[in-house]
């Protein structure tokens, strides 16, 4: 297919002397000014980033696009404008995502929650709903945020949640999410990696059950992203988003094996492991969790189910642990 390019917009030139500022006329100066560093979306950037300085709706931008801007709107709009074009996300200029019910705190201590994450967070949803749990509990590894622990305490039948992450400052923000939401009580944060805050050091499955600690869902959206394609990615992800929530060892499969291999361990009979992957990783995950041997781990699942986000691709893993 042959790839259209889109010729930038004439650059807008600032106010002549003695004239003021107005609400359209900086947002389409800011626009040019972020296209030509490369921001993919200039014109809605510089409309919210504006619409945030000014304590307005980005609505009420349009409402009031001849209202003058004055030199101490001018000033803050400054800083936030120029951290945006060094690449820095939205998010973490904001502060804030969107997420399903939620709007998260988020800085760069944590990953920026992702419309395919809302998505598995749903495929999760309807899953529970058509088993019919209530009082079930949920294993969120990797939670970063508290994305899909919060979701799944808010509009799930899960009567506790246990959101793990190895990084502190990750918890840090995700116990805060957890607060505002008003589930911080519902939910475990715990600090380790892979199945170790439920089975410990040693990952002894046996301690699963005598410490009670059996799940209904094990869900995660764990890195994946191979260390050869970090270098290729865009700049906001590349040099602001936590490495370690990205990249994961052997082309970006190392998490995603020891997921799938020591799900048995801890998963209820009749439970769910639901996996977001990266593009091209569905059908290697879903022949892991069919071929795995092992005692306790991947031989427990029924066939697996890929499933697609909107966008057609194929991002998500989810497996039923046999009842029998």
């Amino acid at each position: 297919m042959t790839r259209i390019s889109r010729a930038p917009a004439p650059r807008v030139a600032p106010p002549s002397e003695g004239a003021h500022w107005t609400v359209m006329h900086l947002v389409r100066w800011a626009a040019g000014y972020l296209e030509e560093k490369g921001v993919e979306s200039p014109r809605l950037d510089a409309e919210l980033l504006l619409a945030e300085v000014l304590h307005m709706s980005r609505l009420d931008l349009y409402l009031h696009f001849d209202r003058p801007v004055g030199p101490d709107e001018l000033a803050s709009f400054k800083r936030p404008l120029l951290d945006r074009a060094t690449r820095m996300p939205l998010q973490y200029i904001l502060g804030r995502t969107s997420f399903r019910e939620l709007e998260l705190m988020t800085d760069p201590r944590v990953l920026i929650p992702r419309p395919e994450t809302e998505e598995l967070v749903g495929a999760v949803l309807d899953w529970a709903k058509g088993a019919g749990l209530s009082g079930a509990r949920a294993l969120d590894i990797g939670t970063g945020s508290g994305a899909i622990a919060i979701s799944l305490a808010l509009e799930g039948p899960f009567e506790g949640v246990v959101a793990t992450d190895p990084s502190e400052d990750a918890l840090d923000v995700a116990r805060e999410n957890a607060r505002r939401a008003g589930v911080g009580d519902r939910i475990d944060f715990r600090r380790g990696s892979f199945y170790e805050p439920i089975l410990g050091p040693e990952g002894v499955a046996g301690a699963a059950s005598d410490r009670g600690e059996r799940f209904d869902v094990i869900v995660s959206n764990p890195p994946y992203v191979a260390e050869e394609e970090f270098d290729g990615l865009e700049p906001e992800i590349r040099q602001w988003e936590p490495r370690g929530a990205l990249v994961a060892p052997d082309a970006g499969l190392g998490i995603l094996r020891e997921l799938v291999d020591g799900a048995g361990a801890v998963l209820e009979p009749g439970g769910l492991l639901a996996l977001e992957v990266g593009l091209g990783q569905a059908t290697w995950v879903a022949d892991r969790v069919r071929s795995t041997r092992r005692p306790g781990a991947a031989e427990a699942f029924i066939e697996p189910r890929v499933l697609r986000d909107l966008a057609g691709r194929e991002c998500m893993v989810l497996a039923e642990r046999r009842k029998d």
